[in-house]
């Protein structure tokens, strides 16, 4: 099919790891890159316009847009693929002429921060919705959605695979992932307990003063192969939900084993089903446990090293990279 696949396409995103899963599957892909919409350059007149007023720049808008009509005049898309794409003219994405128009959501569309006005009053006009959040299928359906399909997360290897460590520091643990308020004191108190044994990387640490006292290794975001690498360095890696998406798995329930580490993640349905509890990842449902993982991992290295082997087996073996969520998003249009 000929897709026209509007998202944003910086290295290490997810929306660029779907496109390339679709062309991988076989597809004729054109994508349109919405990042400057989406995630305007921190400081930007279109990142304070959205701190200001809650709302993305008119002009970046229309100019994705211009993008989006360039292409669909050239391509003549069969498919319309819009990668939550809730801060573009909706009215104006749908009317992009095409048989198929579909809409991807990758967080939980129940929280008002991953929803806009927009989206909502044409929800229902979309011909497939796809979510990563299971519990979502049945409230899009209450909502008037058309046709829901749930897809669960995935990896990318061309970014997510074992590979060779860089540098001589090693952690016991460590976690890959942004800050968030439901993440802080655990993370905090992990900094607190492990210092220098700890690797914390993601937007927004840095700027937590409490732990710049601590000795643990704080830094920016890791995308693409430097996420492997920063797993490489890792013993224990650490694979959190996000509560304000009601999250059971997550991106990073896929990407860790895929890039070799060791599955240290919180207990939930989804997890148990993917690995098995002990062979192929560590599971906990509160710091005691973890602490006790965490204490297993630092006098069994060679132990931990051959169940986080198992869990990458499971994962790659598993069919959950892009490219295999694409064939399944294809094969619900039949």
């Amino acid at each position: 099919m000929r897709i026209l696949f509007i998202g944003d396409d910086w290295v290490g995103s997810n929306a660029r790891s779907l496109a390339e899963g679709f062309r991988q599957a076989g597809h004729d892909v054109i994508v349109v890159d919405s990042t400057a919409v989406t995630l305007p350059a921190r400081l930007s007149p279109s990142w304070w316009h959205a701190k200001v007023s809650d709302r993305r720049s008119p002009r970046r808008i229309a100019a994705v847009h211009r993008a989006i009509d360039r292409a669909a005049a050239e391509f003549d898309p069969q498919v319309v693929f819009a990668f939550k794409a809730i801060h573009l003219d909706q009215q104006r994405l749908l009317g992009t002429p095409a048989a198929v128009h579909i809409h991807y959501s990758p967080d939980d569309v129940a929280n008002p921060d991953n929803v806009s006005a927009d989206y909502l009053a044409y929800e229902r006009d979309w011909d497939l919705i796809v979510t990563t959040k299971r519990h979502n299928v049945g409230e899009l359906c209450e909502r008037g959605a058309r046709r829901v399909r749930f897809v669960r997360s995935a990896y990318d290897p061309a970014w997510h695979h074992p590979c060779a460590h860089r540098g001589s520091r090693r952690f016991l643990v460590g976690f890959i992932g942004a800050r968030r308020p439901d993440r802080h004191d655990l993370l905090l108190t992990l900094a607190r307990e492990h210092g220098s044994d700890f690797q914390l990387r993601g937007p927004g640490w840095r700027r937590v003063p409490a732990l710049w006292l601590t000795g643990a290794a704080v830094s920016g975001p890791a995308y693409g192969e430097d996420f492997s690498h920063a797993v490489a360095a890792v013993t224990a890696n650490l694979v959190l939900l996000n509560s304000a998406n009601r999250d059971t798995h997550t991106c990073r329930t896929f990407e860790v084993p895929a890039a070799g580490g060791l599955f240290v993640g919180e207990r939930s349905a989804e997890h148990s089903e993917l690995l098995d509890e002990g062979t192929e990842c560590f599971l906990f449902s509160g710091r005691a446990e973890l602490c006790d993982i965490l204490d297993r991992c630092e006098s069994e290295p060679d132990r931990m090293a051959k169940i986080a082997a198992a869990g990458h087996r499971r994962i790659v073996a598993g069919r959950h990279r892009y490219v295999d969520r694409a064939r399944e998003i294809v094969d619900v249009l039949g």
